[in-house]
């Protein structure tokens, strides 16, 4: 059989961030200030200095500190596999490989840019970093980066998923960190929603919100995100670097990149290094995959709408599906965002990428058949991508096209296995799209 796994050694690990600002053939649309409407850049009270110059920066490479990459190469480079045994499952003549996330202590991508601002926080000086998270990876990857870096932490759990996944909880607890559910009484904007709803399930929207607060009242604490802002995007290339030379390595070229999408991050991570290959005329299909509940690229308006409930942040533009919007309680807690990315709504916007939505209980039986051969149960967010591999193999099945399939895989799910139980007992549902409640989300974005 051929080689199924192809690996790096920590000298081939990338020193430099790949900046896809540098190669875009328009520039993303500004932020815009909520008062004001008028251009504006990240609040300087609640990001490090260096984040903010890397937010706005159109150089191409920048470089890691030394001290990160030496943190880095505790788990990375991380591994690509060839999918033989469920290729040999579908009787495809499609070669299907995968990247790996799932080996970092976190079991996710989240680590390669937590570690990062916790960092550049500890520079500024400040000892605390506050934050929101929607299944937990990021909440988990931010304690462990905190942990690392010697700072406190404190997160913001969407009160669904701390319900679903108390492991999740106990694991940001095990590293140092304090978890609420959210919405929480820790903050304003959390007893608002409860005065309003008490048995609110809670978003990302509302999360954000309570972090941002949270940060805004202490002089020794920052917001951090785990997604969506482009100094985050650019941490995660690390994974596309290192994939773009493991498949050279193994003498093959994507014809098609899948990865699911919340915020944004892994699917960039793995994508944004390819960009400039597509630019120059390189065939390669992109493709982005959301939950058919929370179609934020599928079915959302292209508009400047606040990544937040409570309207702190500044307006971003993207495709969205209103800032008050409250998904349904899918499994796949991490693409419960409302919005999504500038640079992959922008790369959207140029049609360099494509986007699908998949219902959740086809994308836990493509996960399941995933695990089954190839020993690796995904995390329900990935698993969504995991499907659209599947299908597409599925299609050079019938075509007898022998395409390269590239699978980013953001992480496990071990953590996620009532996720499983749910699927596994026929308990597991599928959400409609919830036109009427996105109308009502839609109706309240401010006009610009």
């Amino acid at each position: 059989m051929e080689t199924t796994k192809f690996t790096l050694s920590e000298e081939e690990m990338p020193t430099s961030w790949y900046n896809v600002q540098a190669d875009l053939p328009q520039p993303l649309p500004p932020l815009l200030h909520p008062g004001t409407h008028e251009p504006t850049i990240l609040p300087p009270p609640l990001f490090a200095s260096e984040l903010i110059k890397q937010e706005f920066s159109t150089e191409r490479f920048i470089e890691i500190p030394e001290e990160l990459q030496q943190i880095l190469r505790m788990w990375r480079p991380t591994p690509l596999y060839r999918a033989h045994r469920l290729e040999k499952a579908l009787d495809t003549p499609a070669r299907i490989f995968y990247k790996y996330e799932g080996v970092s202590p976190a079991g996710s991508h989240k680590l390669n840019t937590s570690v990062v601002q916790a960092y550049y926080a500890r520079q500024d000086g400040i000892k605390r970093l506050a934050t929101e998270t929607g299944a937990g990876q990021w909440g988990s990857a931010l304690a462990i980066g905190c942990s690392f870096i010697g700072l406190e932490c404190k997160v913001y759990m969407v009160r669904v998923s701390y319900n679903q996944k108390p492991y999740r909880r106990i694991l940001m607890e095990t590293f140092g960190a304090t978890c609420v559910p959210s919405p929480s009484t820790d903050t304003q904007a959390g007893r608002d929603i409860l005065s309003e709803n008490p048995d609110s399930p809670g978003s990302l929207g509302i999360a954000i919100s309570e972090a941002v607060e949270d940060a805004m009242h202490r002089d020794d604490t920052y917001y951090s995100l785990g997604s969506v802002l482009n100094h985050v995007l650019m941490h995660q290339t690390v994974v596309g670097l290192e994939v773009k030379t493991q498949m050279e390595k193994a003498g093959v070229y994507p014809d098609i990149i899948a990865g699911c999408i919340g915020g944004g991050s892994n699917f960039a991570g793995v994508i944004l290094p390819f960009i400039p290959d597509k630019l120059k005329g390189k065939r390669i299909q992109i493709i982005a995959v959301e939950p058919e509940a929370c179609p934020t690229l599928t079915k959302g308006p292209d508009m400047y709408d606040f990544g937040d409930v409570a309207r702190l942040t500044p307006l971003i533009k993207m495709f969205t599906l209103g800032h008050t919007f409250v998904p349904p309680p899918v499994h796949a807690g991490g693409l419960r965002y409302h919005g999504l990315a500038p640079i992959i709504c922008h790369l959207n916007r140029l049609g360099l990428i494509e986007a699908r939505a998949e219902h959740q209980v086809a994308v836990f039986q493509s996960a399941v058949q995933f695990a089954r051969t190839e020993g690796i149960v995904p995390a329900p967010e990935p698993a969504h991508a995991v499907k659209v591999v599947i299908d597409e193999a599925l299609k050079c099945k019938e075509s007898g096209e022998a395409k390269t399939i590239l699978l980013a895989l953001s992480g496990h799910g071990y953590f996620d296995l009532a996720s499983y139980e749910a699927y596994l007992t026929g308990k597991l549902i599928d959400y409609e799209y919830p036109r009427e409640k996105v109308e009502e989300a839609l109706s309240k974005v401010p006009k610009v």
